[in-house]
Formats: C-alpha cells, structure tokens, sequence
C-alpha cells in the first residue's frame, strides 16, 4: 500500500491525528449504536456511526473546523454548497469568529438555506447547479480575498473527516468492514487512511447511489469516469464526476464500492427510523442499503455502516416513507375493475374489512381507452404487515372474484 505522502493531496496519518487533537475540545465522539434489529435483518453483528447526530446534522463540522482552524489570514471564507458541507462551514466559521459566504444553487430549499444563515453565514443563491454555485464562489472568493473551503479536495478537510475512522476503531476494535457513504470522496478517504493505517485487515466499502454512481464507475475501470446525468434521493452524494485528487486515494486504500438503488435507499431511511429511531438523509443511508441489498460479503460478520447525516427535507421524507413502506411490503397497491353498479365497491371493501386489513385510501377512475364502459377501475391502498401478508391478501380477493393488479412501487 502507498504511503499516503505520496500520494498528491492526501493527508497523512499524523495529519489525522493532529486533527484530533484539534476537534477535541469542541466535538465529542458521535455515538456508535447497536443495531439489533438490522443484526437480525442481515445476519450479522451491525452497528451504526451516528454522525447524523453530529453538530449541524453530519459528518461535515469535523473537516471544515479542521481547514478553518488552520487559516493564517482571517479575511473569510466562501464554499459552494446545497446543503451539509453549506451548514458545516458556516458554524465552524461562526465558532472561530470568521466571516463566512455560501454560494447556494438558486433552487435550494428553503430550509437549508435559512440553516445556513442561521450559522451565521451570509447566503448568495447563484444558478442552477452545484457547479454554476462553485464557479460563482471562486469569482466572488477571488474579489474579495476570502478563502474558498473545498469540500472533499482539501488535505485537512479529508484529515477531518478521517477522525470518524479512530472513532470506529476505539470504540469496535474487532470491526471488519465499514460502509461509507461516497460522493466527492473525502470522507471515505480520510476514513480509509484512518483505518488502514492501525488495522489493514479491516476492509472499507464505499457506497454510491446508483443514479449517481462515477465513483464506482472509476473504480472498476481504473480512470476518473464522468456522467451525462446525476439523478438520485440522496442529494448529498448527487455528483456527475469522479475527483481526481481523491480517486488515488481511493484507488489505493479502498477495497470495493458498490452502488444502491433508489427504492433501497428508500427502503433503508424508513427502517432506520422505525428500527433504530435514526433520521438519515438518502446519502447517510446507503451503507445500511447496501448492507440489506446483499452487496456485502457475508463472510464480513461485524460490520459498522456510517450514517453520514440527518438532514431531510420532511416534505421528501413523507413521500420516502410511502416508497419505503411499499418496499419493505407495508404498503400495498391493488387495482381493479370493477361493473360501476352501487355496492361493488362496497363489497370489495367490506371483504378487506372482515379480515381485518386497513384501507387507506381508494380512487376511483371511469375514464381511459383501457377502462370498458360499464365498469370502473378503482385503485386500493392498504396497509400491510410483510410480504406473505401481500400474498395472503391478493390472494383472498382473486378467490371472491376479483381480477386483482399489484400496481408497480411509486405509481401512486
């Protein structure tokens, strides 16, 4: 393995531990959980990192605090970001007594932005895209003379992030792998050195959304990969283009990465809140989606996925419920046509009631070329306990006589 040094923009492991020692009087370790239920689920001992729990919502505080600190010049700072690396910036300059600009992709929502300033920063919403928001803060950066806090292309924000890796490792010695989420690459490059550098055996899995996946692509194919499009949930790790100062590191340090569908991710965000009481962002939850989906070795017994962060919009988190309960089959989405006749529906009802199933929610619709006239199609929601209870019911209502259609996850 190549010593960090070598390797251009890379942190060493004294780096890291300098970082420590600096966020130590302001950060206490984030929790490491147990996770029982998600034990149960895969089959293995699973813990989570709670960075989600973390100052200003994720993992961010450590490595902007970290690149912060250090500043000789004290003129200010500027960052481009649509959220946590926005909020991580803005408080660790506010904790520090520095001036902090944001330039923000004009279709932010709301509520990040108004985090932002309430760390204390000054918010210019500016284009619409990330990358739009970063050529503006380099423009403005440059004019006024203030530092520009990269938020993964930056030794000492790597070495911060790479505190979460002697976390893990003082707190679950015997650990075999980490999940780590992945988008520009810094947090699992300095969670990686971290690791590796006082236990090589444990192996570090990166995690991507699939919709938004370069680093995965870059990795098996050994070149810095880009994509047409970014399109995924986690809009945290939503990038088109591998890095190139963090491909190396990762190249050299990182032992597989994996991507997860939308629905799993889904899936994983409703299962964290019901089983273990955690709020994750799409991105802080796709280590425990990979983790369900199968994408990790069983052979790994002892695994600890990093739960990146908590920040989610509640208006997105009510629709991820719905698709996540429809994917762990607690909701079940039955269509039907039935002759438009008073008391046909009534009796389709009146059958799901007499077994106990909740309805919660019918539509109907009598218009469409697939619709005969005469009949009516008529669309059910109801509430499941698991998958054999989804037969159980499309069963029971094909055995009354009725043509039942399971609607596809999100039609609704």
């Amino acid at each position: 393995m190549k010593p960090t040094d070598r390797i251009k923009g890379a942190p060493t492991f004294a780096d890291l531990e300098d970082a420590r020692r600096l966020l130590a009087p302001l950060l206490d370790p984030t929790p490491l959980l147990g996770a029982p239920g998600f034990s149960r689920l895969a089959g293995r001992q699973v813990r989570f990192k709670a960075e989600n729990l973390q100052l200003a919502g994720s993992f961010k505080i450590r490595g902007a605090y970290n690149r912060i600190s250090r500043l000789k010049a004290r003129r200010g700072v500027i960052a481009a970001s649509a959220g946590n690396h926005a909020q991580g910036v803005a408080l660790a300059a506010s904790r520090l007594g520095i001036p902090s600009t944001i330039v923000m992709p004009e279709e932010t929502p709301l509520i990040k932005v108004d985090r932002t300033k309430g760390y204390g920063a000054e918010v210019i919403l500016h284009g619409g895209s990330l990358e739009e928001a970063f050529r503006k803060a380099g423009e403005i950066g440059r004019r006024r003379r203030l530092t520009f806090v990269h938020a993964y292309e930056d030794r000492n924000v790597m070495a911060g992030q790479g505190t979460i890796g002697l976390e893990i490792l003082e707190a679950f010695p015997d650990v075999q792998a980490i999940l780590v989420p992945v988008g520009g690459g810094g947090l699992i490059s300095g969670i990686a050195i971290a690791v590796k550098s006082l236990n090589p055996r444990v192996r570090i899995i990166g995690v991507q959304a699939r919709g938004a996946a370069p680093v995965v692509r870059s990795f098996q194919e050994g070149r810095i990969a880009s994509l047409p499009s970014a399109d995924t949930l986690a809009d945290a790790i939503r990038f088109k283009q591998a890095s190139a100062v963090t491909m190396p590191i990762i190249h050299e340090y990182v032992d597989d990465m994996v991507d997860v569908t939308e629905e799993e991710i889904a899936e994983s965000m409703v299962r964290l809140l019901e089983e273990s009481k955690l709020v994750a962002e799409g991105a802080g939850a796709v280590g425990v989606a990979a983790l369900l989906a199968g994408r990790v070795s069983r052979r790994l017994g002892r695994v600890c996925a990093v739960i990146s962060g908590g920040n989610v919009d509640l208006n997105m988190m009510a629709r991820v419920v719905e698709q996540g309960l429809s994917r762990a089959n607690r909701y079940l989405v039955l269509r039907s046509q039935i002759p438009d006749k008073p008391g046909r529906l009534y009796g389709m009802l009146t059958h799901l009631s007499q077994r106990r199933i909740n309805v919660l929610d019918v539509r109907h619709n009598r218009a469409g070329w697939r619709i005969p006239l005469g009949w009516v199609e008529v669309e059910l929601l109801v509430e499941t306990r698991n998958a054999a209870h989804v037969q159980e019911i499309i069963r029971s209502l094909k055995e009354a006589g009725y043509k039942i259609e399971r609607a596809e996850r999100g039609a609704r």
